[in-house]
Formats: C-alpha cells, structure tokens, sequence
C-alpha cells in the first residue's frame, strides 16, 4: 500500500504492528485452491519480496488495487525476468486488464465464479488467458480465508468481509461495477466461524468488516448478522470491538444504531464528501441529501460511535469558496479523522465515463493520492494552491486536537448496552503508552497541543483519557502524511506557477 490516510505507518510504529489489516483477498483466494499445492504467501504491507520467494513458485498469484499498481507493475517485472506464470486478480484487473499485456492469466470479477473454472482448464493443460464473469457469486459459499499463511499478531486488525455491494450509485465509486447495487451476504454462521480464528487466537484488539457498506442490505442485518454477533458476545469476553464502513442514513435508523453498539461496533468510515447540495445532487449522493450533516455526525458521536470521514473536493461545482466551507464543516462536526481527498474518476464508474466523453481524463496516472486523473473546473494552480491549505489546517495539529476536544465532548463512554468496548488500557498496554509519550509528548514538533489535550480531558471527561491517547496517536500519523503531501503538492505548485497550467480548465 502507497503512502496515504489509510496505510497509518506512522500509528502502527507506536502500536507496534507491522500493517493495520491482513490481505482479505489474497487468503481467501489461497483458501479455495487445491490441497495438494504448497502455498507460501507474500504481504507486502508486512516484509519484501525475495528473489527466493520468486524461484520457489512455479505460479505468482497477485491481487491489487489501482492504487497499488506500481507496486504491481514491479512484481510483474520481476516475475517476468524470472519466467514465471503470473496469475492476476483484483479490482485492479478486472477494470483495467488490457493494461497489463505480460500477465498469462487473468481471474477477473469474482474468483468463486472464475477461479474454480481457471483450475479446472489448468488440470486440463488448456489453461486461457482471460476468465471474466458478468454473474456476482454467492459469498455464502466463500470459504474462511487461509490464515494459517500469515502472523496474525503483526496486524492491528483482523478483517472480515460480511457483504458485496452498495444500493447507492455515486457517481465516482466502482462499487457498483465490481460487485452490483444487490448486497449479498453471508449467513451469521459463517462470520461467527471466522470470528472464532480470531477469538482463539487471541492476537488483534479490532474486527474490520470490509464491507461496501454494512448496512446496505439493512432488515438481513437486523433480523440474521446482529442479533448473532450480539449472542456471540454474551458467551464470550468482549476482547475486540468492530470497525465498519456505512451511509450516514444509519443515524435515521434508532433500532439499527442501537443494535450495532450492543453488537460491539464503534469506529464507522463514512463518506461524507461535502454538505452541499448541488455537489451532493451532481455526484449522486442521494443519501446524504437533505439532512443535517452536523446534526447526524453529533447523533453517532452521542450514541458511542466513532465517526471517520472522507471528505472530497474537485467537484464541477466546486468554487475556490468550496475549500473553506470543508475546513469549516470538518472542524465544526468533531470528526478527528477526517481524510480531504482530491476527486478522481476510476475505470468502472459513471464519472470515469463522463469525464472521458468530455475529454477531460488525464493519462499516465497512477492513483496517488495529492494528484487527480481529471481536468477540473477552475485554474490547476488555484486548486493545488487551495487543497495544500486546506490539508495543512485539517492535518494539521492545533485544528487536529481540537477536533478531538469537540469530539472528547460530545462521545458517549456510558453506551446502554451490557458489553462496553474498553479503550487503549494502558496497564495493559504499556508499551504502546510508554510509545506514544516518547513520539508525541517528547519528540513531536507540536507535543504542546498533545498536552493540553491530556490536561483538558483530564479535567472535564477523565473516564475517557484512554480514548484521548487513541486519538492522539491518529492525529500524530495526520502530521507525517501532511508532511508527505506537502512535499509533492508544494513540487506541484511550482510547476503550475512558473508554466501555464498543466491541468486546463475544462470548456
């Protein structure tokens, strides 16, 4: 994984991990091939690539995303030299796999539909080069992933996918491409049986259920998935709690929010992108239109959720006032973590289409994360300029700790349920404590604000100091990724200011 918002390597330093999450695809793939092979698996998230591990195999079987396509592209070449079978698969892939002419095969879609059929061709020695399905596969069918392949103790979270697909069509996500506007699901008993590796094992505070969107599929969640998890807990000591990504329609839905709380949810990715209503109508966001963001992100955080948010500016709409009214709106909902991306178009989804038919893509990207693929609707310096900005306060720290004083405030540490999820126990947890005081408090540039946070929380809620160093070690991974941006948007302006644009406006 690049580095970016999500690949946090600055927080899994103090917390002493390797990676936040295990490769979800790549074991469940490793878990539905034959028994007879020898599997040996590689996370690059977690240690290199040998030339040993190369020479070992006699396939490479690679999974990736678009925003790990140079690191990709760079397995595939050092593959190739060695003159082995390369097997792709991947969201990267399946939209783009023309791209990539030096793979010899391609599990495209779903591979509970096309892996089985790509096996099948090969003990017949008539293996083909593309297997593609336009059928989304039934994931009640998906086997536990093969985590006896890695050290589970070097992730910070365990991972688990509940459900495929979104019933929501906004304009720049390929949610719907990849996996339908149907959310299929798997039954309870399934999740219970992979929450059980974890439970034995005993080695990761957190679940992440990558979903699409959990509540996509709301009254199968209601009637199957939570009231299971809830009974599953009951039995056991509650030793982690649950991360997830939802709409933030679930705040209209009482039942559904208490549930989750009692089922162990806590920390929810939300996707914002903006309060503004023309924005929100152009881009089809049609869940987040009319209501009251802040209302509804107070909502969470006073029922005990944790609220992370996406935000995302380079909309037509956009105005050079655009950047403000996120600055404001950010500070003013107490999300600490708030991720302010650049709007991008990837294969698969309406915008990629729209902006192709006006001309608009820009060629030769790579999906990094201070950059956008399209030509966008104001002067490419003025954008640049403004977005730098607005990361430097969002990211920055005197806005980040007051972010989290605001949230601090308003977090509800007493849920009604029985099974509460403890925070960072530092008797527990000491050496991540004794960490996070030698990075922050004494080697960090702006320790001052890290204190002052302490001292505030410390006087006015000190039932929640344990979620105040948490959210202390987020915001520290906020200033390295604001120092890693700024070194390119700064190398970017530059180039802006001293030529004429090299992102035009679009007509």
């Amino acid at each position: 994984m690049p580095s970016s918002f999500w690949s946090m390597n600055h927080t899994l330093q103090i917390l002493g991990k390797s990676a936040w999450y295990p490769p979800l695809g790549l074991l469940t793939i490793a878990a539905m091939l034959p028994e007879s092979w020898h599997l040996h698996l590689v996370d690059l998230n977690v240690t290199i690539l040998k030339d040993d591990d190369l020479d070992w195999a006699d396939q490479v079987f690679l999974s990736a995303m678009n925003v790990q396509e140079i690191s990709a592209r760079d397995i595939i070449h050092r593959a190739t030299a060695r003159n082995k079978t390369i097997v792709a698969g991947g969201s990267l892939f399946t939209l783009q796999h023309e791209r990539f002419p030096g793979i010899h095969h391609f599990i495209l879609n779903e591979a509970e539909i096309t892996l089985p059929q790509y096996l099948a061709d090969l003990e017949l020695g008539i293996p083909k080069t593309i297997y593609q399905s336009d059928a989304f596969a039934s994931v009640r069918e998906t086997p536990i992933p093969a985590w006896n392949l890695i050290d589970l103790k070097k992730y910070q979270y365990g991972i688990i996918q509940y459900s495929r697909g979104c019933p929501y069509h906004c304009e720049f996500c390929d949610v719907p491409t990849l996996y339908g506007n149907l959310p299929r699901t798997k039954t309870p008993e399934q999740v219970i049986a992979e929450l059980e590796v974890f439970r034995e094992q005993s080695v990761v505070p957190s679940i992440l259920f990558a979903d699409d969107n959990l509540i996509g599929n709301r009254k199968v969640l209601k009637q199957e998935l939570l009231p299971a998890l809830i009974a599953w807990r009951k039995q056991h000591v509650p030793i982690f709690s649950f991360s997830t990504q939802v709409s933030i329609n679930l705040v209209d839905d009482e039942e559904m929010m208490d549930l989750m709380l009692e089922a162990g949810f806590r920390h929810l990715f939300i996707g914002i992108e903006t309060d503004d209503e023309d924005t929100l109508t152009l881009t089809r966001k049609s869940q987040n239109l009319r209501r009251n963001i802040l209302n509804s992100i107070s909502i969470l955080h006073r029922k005990g959720f944790i609220v992370v948010g996406g935000f995302i500016v380079g909309f037509d709409t956009d105005t050079v006032d655009t950047f403000q009214n996120q600055i404001d709106l950010i500070q003013s909902s107490g999300i600490m973590l708030a991720t302010v991306n650049m709007l991008k178009a990837p294969p698969g989804t309406p915008l990629f289409e729209r902006m192709k038919n006006e001309d608009r893509l820009i060629a030769d990207f790579s999906f990094q994360e201070a950059e956008t693929n399209i030509r966008l609707n104001m002067p490419a310096a003025t954008f640049y300029r403004e977005f730098h900005r607005t990361i430097q306060l969002i990211y920055g720290a005197a806005f980040s700790f007051e972010r989290a004083k605001k949230w601090l405030s308003e977090f509800n540490h007493l849920p009604t349920v029985e099974t509460d999820i403890p925070g960072l126990n530092a008797t527990e947890y000491l050496p991540v404590l004794f960490r996070t005081i030698f990075y922050i408090g004494i080697r960090y540039k702006d320790r001052k604000y890290f204190w002052r946070l302490l001292w505030w929380t410390l006087r006015h809620r000190p039932r929640l100091m344990d979620w105040a160093l948490i959210e202390s070690i987020f915001i520290y991974q906020l200033h390295h990724l604001l120092q890693e941006y700024s070194s390119t948007l700064v190398h970017k302006i530059g180039e802006l200011d001293s030529t004429t644009d090299l992102v035009p406006i679009a007509q």
